[in-house]
């Protein structure tokens, strides 16, 4: 989450000086991401179906999070809904970011209330060690302030002196397993990683960062809102690195499914992906700084969704606009919380959707959008999102058959006829959910 250098240095060094205090000596060590877990295997077919299908698990499986100590809750029905850098501090606080549809708090500052956290329903994963937390966070945005090489690290972070000793090198590697060597045994470990890992880096340095470090990763690219994002050498990479982004190309949603891609890719599917999503104005003004809005915002997180990501962050703090706040879901007034709340109603809902499996093979697409499939309950889903600004006309054709899509939250249906349906995409930030009803599962 690069934003400008200035207006974030106070929660910079506030992040950093809590990731720093908690560093002290241990034994642990990183080790290579895990698979899934004891008695979450891949569904298998148990009869006949089309070519061309894959029934593919979610990252890690469904029980990831249980063999850690005091974990998230494992069951089909909890999906992680996080908000960075937040204070829990009053219970009326913690009951409005409840009411959002949040769930838990990834990184809090170092007065928060963790039994009040607790009490209340929520989860934890703070930079230090706690007896109410549910994971640990380590380095923020290492790949970009450490760089990738295993040099010593100073202690220090950005702001601070020199980083890497010799002062020339790269130690992020280091400060990753530093960090991890301070968290309790058997706790989750979490870090969010940044322009290196998805832009500067190669993917055999990128890996080392996202396979080696920690349990649960992210990234952050704010597709809509960063004023620098859209050059030749950070979001040209989805284009080769060839030239800059067209507005069109650059202010997207489907380019948050971009990044869980990138990150996906890079784990082999070993571990959870979270997400990353803006909801206020996270840079200072300038000439290319922007609010999002909520129609981005919702169509930012199911983008994400679609590509696989495990978990949905918000990045809760303004630096410019009309609302300049550390905590804009409880702040600011205007479309957005609405907005979020409504979004974290539905991937609330759907959770025991999202964390089943994915159908892959069993829909097709002609047309301007990014699609899943997943098989819950022997029922087929359908979701897609527009992937131009533009959005369009998308026809869909299910291999497993149905008759009528339901639209889902949108009271309409859709009649499948030999297997196809159409729908519209009004723009790029457009999102259908379907349901498929009188079809089958393919065989699964």
């Amino acid at each position: 989450m690069k934003r400008n250098i200035a207006a974030m240095l106070g929660v910079l060094a506030l992040f950093c000086l809590l990731a720093a205090a908690a560093v002290i000596s241990g034994t642990k060590t990183p080790g290579p991401v895990a698979g899934p877990a004891p008695g979450s295997p891949t569904p298998r077919s148990t009869s006949t179906h089309p070519p061309g299908m894959e029934l593919r698990n979610v990252d890690g499986g469904v029980g990831f999070y249980s063999r850690f100590t005091n974990p998230l809750p494992s069951e089909a029905h909890f999906f992680p809904i996080g908000v960075w850098f937040e204070s829990a501090l009053e219970k009326d606080y913690v009951a409005k970011d409840l009411a959002a549809g949040l769930n838990t708090y990834v990184v809090l500052t170092p007065d928060s209330d963790l039994d009040l956290v607790r009490t209340s329903g929520m989860y934890a994963i703070p930079t230090y060690a706690a007896a109410k937390a549910s994971g640990y966070a380590l380095g923020d945005e290492v790949d970009m302030w450490g760089g990738a090489g295993d040099s010593q690290w100073t202690g220090n972070h950005p702001g601070q002196g020199p980083i890497c000793s010799p002062e020339e090198s790269k130690c992020g590697y280091t400060v990753q397993d530093q960090l991890r060597a301070a968290a309790p045994p058997g706790i989750m470990t979490y870090a969010n990683y940044g322009k290196g890992v998805t832009f500067w880096l190669s993917d055999e340095q990128s890996r080392t960062f996202v396979t080696e470090k920690q349990d649960v990763v992210s990234a952050d690219n704010y597709w809509f809102t960063d004023p620098n994002i859209c050059t030749q050498t950070e979001g040209g990479a989805l284009v080769g690195g060839a030239n800059d982004l067209t507005e069109d190309q650059c202010r997207l949603a489907a380019n948050y499914g971009w990044t869980v891609e990138r990150i996906r890719k890079l784990t082999d599917g070993k571990a959870p992906v979270w997400a990353f999503v803006e909801v206020g104005h996270p840079f200072a003004d300038g000439p290319q700084a922007t609010t999002i809005s909520a129609p981005e915002i919702r169509a930012a997180v199911w983008s994400s969704l679609i590509h696989g990501a495990r978990g949905i962050i918000y990045f809760n703090h303004s630096f410019g606009g009309d609302c300049v706040t550390q905590h804009v879901l409880r702040d600011c007034p205007g479309e957005v919380r609405p907005a979020v709340t409504a979004v974290n109603q539905q991937i609330t809902s759907l959770a025991p959707v999202l964390n089943a499996p994915f159908l892959d093979g069993a829909t097709t697409a002609s047309g301007p959008v990014d699609h899943a499939t997943k098989l819950y309950d022997s029922g087929v889903y359908v979701f897609a999102g527009a992937n131009k600004s533009t959005g369009g006309t998308a026809t869909f054709t299910l291999k497993c058959g149905g008759s009528t899509a339901v639209v889902i939250d949108e009271n309409r249906t859709i009649p499948i006829v030999d297997g196809t349906f159409t729908d519209s995409f009004a723009d790029g930030n457009a999102v259908h959910l379907y349901s498929i009803e009188g079809g089958g599962s393919c065989g699964y």
